[in-house]
Order: structure tokens, then C-alpha cells, then sequence
């Protein structure tokens, strides 16, 4: 190595370090909620008391755990979170994979079944992910209630439908746009009508895709908070919104162990979500990228 190289060498070592040292401090700070939440929701509340927030527990327990799941007072009964967690599971599960199906097919139609006017329905529904969430409340609850379905967990899933589609359509719009037209046009004068060439060659090839959306949908609709506080009623409330009444409802002393376990426990599954597919969620995007 010449000497003219080795300054140029340690320079740019010295850059690939100071990176690294920020993005490490990135992480501790983005992190550190999380830290709080996990370490003060396994201390007896006398310690939290004691102060000191970000030291470890001296006398680890998991009854913060099992009162926020099981017997924290919600409402009127103390049931805990776990009735809303299974809420949840009925609003999101549905909720996913619907608009996941309706996103694909949309998708394929605007890209591989053109129609007259088919870029102006794409930028309608382009323009609907825009929208804030804010601006529907009021002619979504005046549907939900004319159609019956205000209150109940069904009504939840229709508005987290209809207001993911947008992003839904895009996502398989931009992926699909790319795929081989030659392959349609066979499978067309190989008898293959619409639904056929949808679910043998379209769906087959979406696997990441498929995974962006999934998460992506979870994410969003399993963190809501406005929808469910707006739609649903006491027996049909999310985990979202059942935390916050936890939190809101607690009378005399207040149980800072339980909220912080509450708050884990909401925050669980979709922490599971990226944990187990976060990199294929990248793949996905990539991909949609390049095809887009």
C-alpha cells in the first residue's frame, strides 16, 4: 500500500466510525422507550416509586403482566386487556385480508385489464391516500349507521377496508405493472378467462408483495386508535382503545407497573410482525420498486 492510500484509508475509516457511532445513538434513543416500558413493567409499584426509571428491577415479578391481561380495570369490570385483545384479532385478521385480495385484484385489473378512464379511477383511489382521517368520521358513522353495522367489530373492519384499499392498490398496481404482459396475452388463447389467470399466474408471483401489504395493513389498522374510539362501543373496543381507558380509568393509586405492561402487551404483535418478517418486508419493497 502506498503512503499516498493509507490517508485516504483512514479517513475513510474514520467516517464509517463516526456513522456507525450515530446511528447507535439513533438507536439507543429510538429504543429507549421501549427499554422503560420492558423494565419498569416487571418492578412492584413501590419500587417505581423509589425513582430512578431506567435502572433494572431489584424484585423482578411478572403480576404487572398478569393484572394488566387478565384483571385491570377497563370500565365498569375488571376484565383486563385480554377481551380486547381478541377484539382486535377479529378486526385485523379480516380487515387484512380483505383489503390484501381486493388491493391484488384492483392491482391486476388496472394494469393487465385496461379499460377507458382506468388512470383516473387509479388517481382517485391514489388521491384517497391522502385523505385524513379526520374528513370521514362523520359520513362513515352516518354508513355505519345506516347500514346497521355501528358499534360492532364488522364496522370496524368495513372502514379499515375501504380506507386501506388506496394504499393496497398501489402497492399491487406498482408491482404488477411490470410483470410480463406476454404471459396474460398466453394464458388468454390458452382458454384462461379472468379469474383463472388472477389466481394461477398473477397471485402465484406476489409473495413479497403480498408481505409488504400484510404488514403494512397490520400495522396500521392493529395502532388505530381514531377509528376505534369513533365506531366502536365497550364490547367491541380494540386493544388501542382499551389501553388508554386503562390508563384514563384508574381510580386512587395509580398502577404505573400494570400501564407500562398494558402497553407492551398492545404493542406485542406488531413487534412479533417485524421481528419475523422485517426483511422480507424490504425484499418486498424492493422489488415493488424495481417492477414499479
Amino acid at each position: 500500500m502506498s503512503h499516498s492510500s493509507q490517508p485516504a484509508f483512514s479517513s475513510g475509516r474514520l467516517l464509517r466510525a463516526c456513522l456507525y457511532a450515530v446511528l447507535i445513538l439513533f438507536a439507543v434513543y429510538y429504543l429507549l422507550p421501549l427499554f422503560v416500558m420492558l423494565v419498569n413493567s416487571v418492578k412492584t409499584l413501590d419500587e417505581i416509586r423509589g425513582g430512578n426509571m431506567m435502572s433494572l428491577p431489584k424484585n423482578f415479578t411478572f403480576e404487572p403482566w398478569l393484572t394488566a391481561w387478565s384483571s385491570a380495570q377497563i370500565g365498569v369490570e375488571p376484565t383486563g386487556l385480554s377481551p380486547y385483545f381478541i377484539n382486535s384479532i377479529l378486526m385485523v385478521v379480516p380487515a387484512v385480508t380483505i383489503s390484501t385480495f381486493l388491493g391484488a385484484l384492483n392491482g391486476y385489473v388496472l394494469t393487465k385489464w385496461r379499460f377507458p378512464g382506468d388512470k383516473v379511477v387509479f388517481g382517485l383511489m391514489l388521491f384517497a391516500c391522502f385523505i385524513p382521517f379526520q374528513i370521514v368520521l362523520i359520513p362513515m358513522a352516518r354508513v355505519l349507521g345506516a347500514i346497521g353495522l355501528a358499534g360492532t367489530t364488522s364496522g370496524l373492519v368495513l372502514v379499515h377496508v375501504v380506507y386501506g384499499l388506496g394504499f393496497t392498490t398501489l402497492f399491487f398496481r406498482n408491482y404488477y405493472a411490470a410483470f410480463p404482459d406476454e404471459l396474460i396475452k398466453a394464458a388468454k388463447m390458452d382458454g384462461a378467462g379472468f379469474w383463472r389467470t388472477f389466481t394461477r399466474i398473477l397471485l402465484p408471483s406476489s409473495g413479497p408483495i403480498i408481505v409488504v401489504t400484510v404488514i403494512w395493513q397490520f400495522t396500521n389498522i392493529w395502532n388505530d386508535f381514531l377509528f376505534g374510539a369513533s365506531f366502536a362501543d365497550f364490547d367491541s373496543m380494540p386493544m388501542t382503545v382499551a389501553l388508554n381507558n386503562l390508563v384514563s380509568s384508574s381510580t386512587g393509586v395509580k398502577e404505573y407497573n400494570v400501564h407500562f405492561a398494558g402497553a407492551v402487551l398492545a404493542a406485542l404483535p406488531t413487534l412479533i410482525v417485524y421481528v419475523v418478517s422485517g426483511r422480507y418486508f424490504v425484499r418486498g419493497l424492493m422489488a415493488g420498486a424495481v417492477k414499479g
